[in-house]
This record gives C-alpha cells, sequence and structure tokens, in this order.
C-alpha cells in the first residue's frame, strides 16, 4: 500500500500555485482559470467512464489518477479544501444515501 495521499496531493498542487507556468502543468492549469480546468477535468471523467465501460484496468487506473488530480486542481481554484467536501461526505454518510439524497430536493 502506497502511503501517498489525496492530501498530499492536494498540498502539492497548492504548493504549485508559486511556480512558473513554464516549468508547471498545475501553475499553466491554475493561470488559465476555472473554465479551462472545468473542461479538463470533464474530459478525463469521460476518458475514466470509457475505460470502466471497456474493462480496461490499466487505463482505468491511469483515468482515475488524471481524473482525481484534475479535480482537486478545480477544487484548489475555487478555494475549496478537500478538507470541504470530505467534511460533506461525513456529514452525507452519517444518515442512509436515500434519506440523504430526498433531503437535496428537486435539485439534488
Amino acid at each position: 500500500m502506497t502511503t501517498f495521499t489525496l492530501d498530499d496531493l492536494a498540498a502539492l498542487i497548492r504548493s504549485r500555485r508559486n511556480d512558473s507556468a513554464s516549468t508547471s502543468y498545475t501553475k499553466t492549469l491554475l493561470d488559465a482559470g476555472m473554465p479551462k480546468i472545468a473542461k479538463k477535468f470533464g474530459e478525463e471523467a469521460v476518458e475514466t467512464v470509457i475505460a470502466a465501460i471497456e474493462g480496461d484496468r490499466p487505463a482505468l487506473v491511469n483515468e482515475a489518477a488524471d481524473t482525481l488530480y484534475h479535480l482537486l486542481v478545480m477544487l484548489e481554484a475555487g478555494d475549496v479544501s478537500l478538507d470541504d467536501v470530505l467534511r460533506e461526505l461525513e456529514r452525507r454518510t452519517s444518515q442512509s444515501g436515500l434519506a440523504e439524497k430526498a433531503g437535496r430536493g428537486a435539485n439534488g
């Protein structure tokens, strides 16, 4: 099992804010802004779905890694911490998934 965590990745992404765009893909994304980041996240999510549907395990691993990375970049750009998301997941898991979904109403 790896010792690398999503917290580690989020911290690395956060630290890239201070890098040069000429040396950091993350900085390039952050400088491009939310529309570019969100588009890239969407592309990676679709590629992850395709790999899953095709049953291509190696591709699924790679695309899932890309998706998680781009999600964390998007959260960083939106000033949302991984802890914010984890707190929301913790809140949601304090009740059944069906009750939580019903509680969101028509917009959930």
